[in-house]
């Protein structure tokens, strides 16, 4: 994901200085140095990084800073808040009209997945703002992108108005928005055309299409892997339409995220929203706070609790959990477990917003862990019900019948329902204990390490994760 690396160097560096018992000029100037070599090697613009460490230096060194009991944590505070600064103080929501069609017009050079993000967005609002969208495909100039728009509209239920190929944009566009007040649509989203590269052509296609609608927003899609180009084609875009705002897509590739840190400060225009994922539901609000949490390594818990609460059925979830507890549960509640931890994404991602759990998120294997998980699946849905209910009573035929039927092996199959045994028997102790009133922290804690020693961790790894479960 973007700031991966920038994550990882700025944890190592802000490590110098927390827990420190007195703030000195050295150690911070040295922690100050490994910042700025942080930013720069992320891509961020040099002047951007100028400003930044003199903005962090001039408030560390004040008497909020210097009479503090932990000195270190207030400097963390500072680095944090200048983060804040430079993604933006505020969300930048959507502002909709009360009365009327709110209309938002993308626009974007080829290749960034424009036209996915239109369909991503109206998705997101047709779900969380309960807005009506119409979609409107006036990208006439690359092949297909009509067709695609109304696969991705057939997809999320949303209508995309079109009227081919052969009529102008500018045309489409204005019957586009007559068809939605006509049929009382609040939401329309205008999907244009891009190019490889600005041209005059492209500018004065779009500053026609502002003129005709004077569009409440205009977001422009950029790539974030495209590093410090994302304010080269901000600012082009800027000088010749009124932005009011960035969707960031491929957020979740190897991308070392300096552009993201840079455009706002540099252009006055807002990320919006990010795009982490291929799917259609893998689009987000941007929340610069919560960017700036996971950035040092805070984790981002508000949301991580979003998330389940939009992936995960909840009420099967309290169910399960009820089951776990009083020693009820069978393989098909844990065939539902895996189930919704893959809907949650990949446990990288959910791992680095457990707050000070990202330094281990690296010891997760994502690819290796959703194959095991899909061996796992394979094998319990290869039993019969009577299989999965009463697991301790499966035999050796049983086990052959289910490998063969699984793809998988009886020592597959065997490690299965030994892992499963053990889940099954530490949360019916933990449950034992809730129930007799005496799971206290020490218990708990005791428990946890002897079911983490079992992954392989180190001592040293161990004594921190259970310093931060504390």
């Amino acid at each position: 994901m973007a700031f991966d690396s920038l994550s990882d160097r700025l944890n190592h560096a802000m490590r110098n200085v927390v827990g420190k018992g007195k703030l000195t000029d050295k150690n911070m100037e040295d922690m100050l140095k490994e910042v700025r070599l942080a930013l720069l090697e992320a891509d961020v613009n040099y002047r951007i990084v100028k400003d930044f460490l003199e903005e962090v230096r001039e408030k560390a060194r004040g008497a909020d800073v210097i009479n503090s009991v932990e000195p270190g944590e207030m400097l963390v505070k500072i680095v944090h808040d200048q983060l804040v600064d430079l993604l933006g103080n505020e969300e930048a929501e959507i502002h909709f009209k009360e009365d009327g069609i709110t209309s938002i017009m993308m626009v974007g050079l080829q290749g960034t997945g424009k036209t996915t993000s239109v369909a991503k967005i109206a998705s997101l609002l047709t779900k969380k703002k309960d807005r009506k969208c119409l979609l409107i495909a006036a990208d006439v100039i690359r092949p297909a992108a009509i067709e695609q728009l109304q696969t991705l509209g057939n997809e999320i239920g949303c209508e995309v108005f079109t009227l081919g190929t052969e009529t102008p944009a500018l045309e489409t566009v204005r019957q586009g928005m007559d068809h939605a007040k006509r049929n009382g649509y609040d939401t329309v989203l205008i999907d244009t055309a891009g190019r490889l590269h600005i041209d005059e052509e492209l500018m004065h296609e779009l500053q026609e299409i502002n003129a005709a609608v004077h569009p409440d927003e205009i977001l422009l899609t950029v790539d974030a892997m495209t590093g410090q180009d994302i304010v080269n084609v901000a600012s082009a875009f800027r000088d010749a339409l009124p932005l009011t705002g960035l969707v960031v897509t491929k957020f979740d590739g190897d991308s070392r995220g300096g552009g993201v840190l840079s455009v706002k400060k540099i252009t006055g225009v807002p990320v919006k929203f990010v795009g982490e994922g291929e799917k259609i539901e893998d689009m987000d609000v941007f929340h610069p706070d919560r960017m700036a949490d996971r950035i040092l390594g805070m984790g981002d818990i508000v949301s991580l609790v979003e998330k389940a609460q939009e992936k995960m059925d909840m009420e099967q979830a309290q169910k399960a959990a009820e089951k776990m507890m009083s020693g009820r549960f069978d393989l098909d509640d844990m065939l539902h477990q895996f189930e919704q931890i893959e809907r949650m994404g990949p446990l990288q991602g959910i791992i680095k917003m457990i707050p000070g759990m990202s330094q281990y998120a690296n010891m997760v294997n994502d690819g290796q862990t959703s194959a095991a998980m899909k061996h796992s699946k394979a094998m319990i849905q290869s039993m019969t019900k009577w299989e999965r209910e009463h697991p301790e009573k499966i035999r050796s035929t049983m086990k052959k019948r289910i490998a063969k039927g699984s793809g998988t092996t009886v020592n597959d199959v065997n490690k299965l329902l030994s892992q499963f045994s053990k889940m099954k028997r530490a949360m019916g102790q933990v449950g034992n204990l809730q129930r007799s009133g005496n799971l206290n922290e020490e218990k708990l804690e005791d428990m946890m390490n002897q079911m983490t020693a079992k992954t392989g961790m180190s001592a040293a790894q161990l004594e921190e994760l259970s310093r931060k479960m504390k």
